[in-house]
């Protein structure tokens, strides 16, 4: 019986010493993503409203690219990104905290002079760069780095959109498909919860959509299912023309700084033949309209697609995140009606579906959707982003995601078991 004490306090002195380093990086990394997300999100704010009100900042968006190539060369940043901080959860690779000041500065050039971008791969990389550096700042071991990376691109994200739990299982299920970093979700969704809080506290106002939807009956479960299928192949375009532009335009313009500028200078002629405003920047207010009003251009995602990848593959910074979110919600919008479902709903499963395809995160796809609409129509909008899910391929947004399972079979993908073997 004294032995049966004796290891039972020793397990619980092992366990609270493990909750109180999670609880040493939680605190620091929540309160550092939540100030720093929220300073962010108001500038990418108020230079979104600047450029509405002075056109001509448009034109300004070759000479932000040259700022941006210039800024990271300064920084020693060339080359990083959110694959960057997926492989610091992978291998613990190391981010430079300079990632920081260059994404930031960067994301917010390219909002101001109207590239079309999102914000989150920036949260996801300050956020991954803060974690990684505050637990190396105390010395932590290599494997909890990995799970402080973890921690701060769920703190991030959680203080851009105001969606913690989402946010969290994003964090820690976005590196491996099939497979959840679960260690890191207490002080992921600590650390979350914090962030949240710092934003509400500075006035920032979660994510959040007024959404009525169909009855769940056979005929809506019908056509939701076909409403998936269609944004999967959305989804699958929208990643095939990222990665085709990403790998073409470096080849046929290895110059960083001529790449800039041409792509700057085809954003803004696209910009002014497709409608000034409408695809610059990240677009929510075209998002709310869609799936608050039932309104959108039947051309809106296509453009947006467009744009979007041609920003990005000419150096500007930003993410793809509320891209997929605009164009989900558009080509939604658009296509559902020609099914017979309300246009409002079928943007709502649009926006979560085509990310879910893209990203190839399905719970914390769910979980968004429960925490943007309220949980309205949340059975009809898992649906579509399961089937989305399935048939989206094993392509994504980022090219450093480990497949572990198949999508549609039962078994381990062969670059999961060569890595298991290794």
């Amino acid at each position: 019986m004294k032995e049966f004490l004796k290891k039972e306090l020793y397990s619980f002195r092992a366990v609270a010493a493990i909750l109180a380093r999670w609880l040493l990086l939680a605190v620091p990394t929540g309160l550092v993503c939540g100030a720093v997300g929220t300073a962010f999100h108001l500038a990418v704010e108020h230079v979104t409203e600047w450029r509405a009100e002075h056109i001509w900042l448009l034109w300004l968006l070759p000479v932000a690219g040259l700022a941006i190539v210039a800024l990271y060369k300064v920084t020693g940043c060339e080359g990083m990104g959110t694959n960057t901080v997926i492989r610091a959860v992978h291998s613990g690779e190391s981010v430079s905290p300079l990632l920081v000041p260059a994404i930031f500065f960067g994301t917010v050039l390219t909002h101001l002079c109207g590239g079309s971008a999102g914000r989150e791969g920036a949260a996801l990389q300050m956020g991954g760069s803060i974690g990684y550096n505050i637990a190396k700042l105390f010395r932590f071991s290599d494997h909890d780095r990995r799970t402080a990376t973890a921690c701060g691109m769920a703190a991030f994200f959680s203080a851009l959109f105001g969606t913690p739990l989402s946010a969290t299982l994003f964090g820690i299920m976005v590196e491996d498909v099939g497979l959840a970093f679960s260690v890191a979700f207490v002080p992921g969704f600590a650390a979350a919860l914090i962030a949240y809080g710092v934003s509400l506290a500075c006035g920032i106002s979660p994510t959040h959509f007024e959404l009525t939807a169909p009855a769940l009956s056979i005929d809506s479960t019908l056509l939701v299912a076909v409403l998936g299928v269609a944004c999967a192949l959305v989804a699958r375009a929208f990643c095939w023309l990222l990665h085709t532009m990403e790998h073409e335009m470096p080849r046929r313009l290895p110059n960083p700084w001529v790449r800039a500028v041409v792509g700057g200078a085809a954003v803004v002629a696209l910009s002014y033949l497709m409608g000034v405003g409408r695809y610059n920047g990240a677009g929510m207010g075209v998002i709310t309209a869609a799936v608050e009003q039932g309104q959108a251009l039947p051309w809106d995602f296509i453009c947006k697609m467009l744009l979007t990848a041609l920003t990005l593959s000419a150096g500007f910074k930003g993410g793809e995140v509320v891209p997929s979110f605009y164009i989900g919600a558009t080509f939604g919008c658009a296509f559902g009606p020609l099914l017979g479902l309300p246009a409002g709903f079928s943007a709502a499963v649009g926006l979560v579906s085509v990310f879910c395809g893209a990203t190839n995160t399905l719970i914390p796809s769910i979980l968004l959707a429960y925490e943007l609409f309220g949980g309205v129509g949340l059975e009809l909008i898992a649906l579509g982003c399961g089937v989305c899910y399935m048939l989206s391929g094993t392509h994504g947004l980022y090219s450093s995601q480990l497949f572990v399972t198949e999508k549609l079979l039962s078994e381990y993908t062969e670059s999961w078991g060569k890595r298991l073997h290794h």
